[in-house]
């Protein structure tokens, strides 16, 4: 990769070759080009742990952050905390400009009811960008076949809502293939998804599945949603692009 090109250049030379690159691969990459300015955005799900296992693997310091919505189940604090032990890291907790009481006196009690996508904006989206604006790089644990939004994901690819280089190390991995993992490493998981949770949300926003049904139906059940909002492609506006190619320039 030659050094000083600009970020979004560096991703539009490599996205086509590291598609044939594994997630090894994919992690070496960006630990060796951003340093401490790439980090896993987790919320420990089965993907995020495998992608925690295989960074431990790759370099001994890795940074891990997550948008704590404080509405995390107990088991989901749990796991962290086991985490925290096993791979000797600190979780980065970033939290809404919100707290929960302050939410329901602003917007009134139980807003992911009435509007679910203000809810996650304020308790996931714009936690994250004030985040990413550290950062120059990220890494996530999502696969193309888990939602329509994601099909198109590169396993490396420059993310134009929030302006910085975007690694989806596992994206072309199937759900088998993750637990496959996970049970050959002893990979520490969330205890949830042995209960019929194969998508562990907030509390209130995630129900257990029964067979049969898609993984995804257990998030914001009864509702026409799929994502929070955090890897939905946003498409610049003409002037947004003509100012990001000049800057690259």
């Amino acid at each position: 990769m030659t050094k000083g090109m600009p970020p979004r250049a560096r991703v539009d030379q490599i996205k086509l070759s590291a598609e044939s690159w594994d997630a090894e691969q994919i992690l070496a990459w960006a630990f060796e080009s951003f340093g401490g300015r790439v980090a896993i955005s987790s919320a420990f799900g089965a993907e995020g742990m495998v992608l925690i296992d295989m960074a431990s693997r790759v370099q001994k310091d890795f940074r891990i952050f997550t948008m704590d919505t404080g509405f995390f189940f107990p088991e989901t604090y749990d796991l962290m905390q086991v985490i925290e032990g096993r791979y000797s890291v600190s979780i980065e907790r970033v939290q809404s400009l919100l707290s929960v009481e302050e939410q329901g006196r602003v917007h009134g009690a139980e807003l992911w009811k009435r509007d679910p996508d203000l809810c996650c904006n304020l308790r996931k989206v714009e936690p994250l960008r004030r985040k990413l604006a550290e950062l120059s790089a990220w890494i996530t644990g999502i696969r193309r076949d888990q939602t329509e939004a994601r099909a198109g994901a590169g396993k490396i690819e420059w993310d134009d809502k929030f302006g910085l280089v975007k690694l989806n190390p596992i994206a072309d991995w199937t759900e088998k293939r993750v637990w496959r993992y996970i049970h050959d490493h002893a990979v520490p998981y969330n205890s949830l998804h042995d209960q019929g949770y194969p998508s562990i949300g907030c509390t209130h926003c995630t129900r257990a599945v029964s067979a049969g049904e898609d993984a995804r139906t257990g998030r914001w059940p009864g509702l026409a949603k799929t994502e929070c909002g955090l890897h939905i492609i946003e498409q610049p506006a003409q002037g947004e692009r003509l100012s990001a190619q000049a800057a690259d320039a």
